[in-house]
């Protein structure tokens, strides 16, 4: 398999990389980090992971060269607004809500020490709620302002804990005064809304939001949804009163969306005004946790989409069931770049412990995909 690998963690190390994030500098150059995890990562004074790596490339990612590394940001964002770059995230796994801004295309990063300085919402002490959670998902600009989606799970039960939230601040304001974000409401996954059809759920529940806008202006979250043993599916949150708050209609709010069981990015292309998302669907709906297949969806209404292409899938010799085992092409964050799709992928290939413990970084790109959204 052909790949430009930023990073490679040797197993042995029980240390993986995760939660991959990329962009375009205004200065032209690439951007991108990742965090880590796994019993050999490195802890906060909590013993909580807690450390993310920044990845500048100057070769519009044919190489990679590591900048710094941030202790305190986990989980996080990239994303610029105006002349700055900022990392938006949580402090450790399960902390704090915090924000960095950073002034010099990526070499160093503000502290967020208080309030005033980039700490926006305070998470609980080691494992007490609030147990804010989030991924690498958009920033979105809508109306003049700014919308992030998180979790808080509370209690801190993975899958049924999990309620979905948004941040949002004003464009124009200062991103790390706490005083200028507003959080919504907090939603809880209801287990009796999943319909009959999906079978008795194990452990339902919702996270990794991504904010988007309708073609209609309306603001949505779109969750990825843990509906095993069901596969694809996603739920659409409605966002209103400028993020103040969040409903579902469990009548229609939950749709068919491929690789719905594992995180996805959405942004809508301002060309072809089409949303895209790069997941993880499901060919062999008997492993509901398949992640060694990577595709290009599209959709007009966020309602419906289409297969476009499959970009990766798994080409070693290894059997069908020992592949879905040991790879994972997954927790992609992506971009448009002119007539290219840019984007980093959380790997597990070629020795990794199993799909989801991650042994690298990759990046890739999609030349001329709007080309392919003909028929979407």
């Amino acid at each position: 398999m052909r790949f430009t690998e930023l990073r490679y963690q040797d197993p042995i190390t029980q240390t993986y990389l995760g939660s991959p994030s990329l962009v375009r500098l205004p200065g032209g150059d690439l951007l991108a980090t990742h965090d880590y995890f796994g019993p050999g990562a490195p802890l906060s004074h909590e013993g909580i992971p807690h450390l993310s790596s920044v990845y500048r490339s100057a070769d519009n990612g044919a190489t990679w060269t590591n900048l710094t590394h941030i202790a305190g940001t986990w989980w996080s964002t990239l994303f610029v607004h105006g002349p700055n770059v900022y990392l938006l995230g949580v402090s450790q796994e399960y902390g704090s809500i915090v924000i960095r801004r950073s002034e010099d295309q990526g070499a160093t990063w503000s502290h967020p020490a208080d309030e005033r300085t980039g700490l926006l919402f305070r998470g609980g002490p080691r494992r007490e709620p609030p147990n804010y959670h989030c991924a690498p998902t958009p920033v979105l600009l809508a109306d003049g302002r700014l919308y992030k989606a998180f979790e808080d799970c509370d209690p801190l039960v993975w899958g049924s804990g999990f309620r979905s939230l948004v941040i949002s601040a004003d464009a124009d304001a200062d991103l790390l005064d706490a005083t200028n974000w507003t959080m919504s409401n907090k939603l809880r996954f209801d287990p009796e809304w999943p319909p009959a059809d999906w079978g008795p759920p194990e452990n339902p529940g919702w996270l990794e939001g991504n904010v988007v806008q309708a073609p209609d202006g309306a603001l949505w979250n779109v969750l990825r949804v843990n509906s095993r043993p069901a596969v694809d599916k996603a739920a659409l949150v409605r966002i209103e009163d400028a993020g103040r708050r969040l409903t579902f209609d469990p009548q229609t709010g939950f749709i068919e969306f491929p690789g719905g069981m594992t995180k996805f990015t959405i942004r809508r292309d301002p060309v072809t005004s089409l949303y895209l998302t790069l997941s993880n669907n499901v060919t062999r709906p008997a492993y509901a946790t398949q992640r060694n297949v990577l595709s290009l969806h599209a959709s007009r209404d966020l309602h419906h989409w289409q297969h476009v292409r499959t970009l990766l899938e798994d080409d070693s010799p290894l059997s069908i069931e020992e592949s879905i085992r040991l790879v994972g092409f997954q927790y992609v964050d992506w971009q448009f770049d002119g007539e290219e799709l840019i984007y980093l992928v959380r790997t597990a290939y070629g020795g990794a412990h199993n799909y989801h413990d991650s042994n690298r970084i990759t990046f890739h790109r999609l030349e001329g995909f709007r080309q392919l959204l003909g028929a979407a």
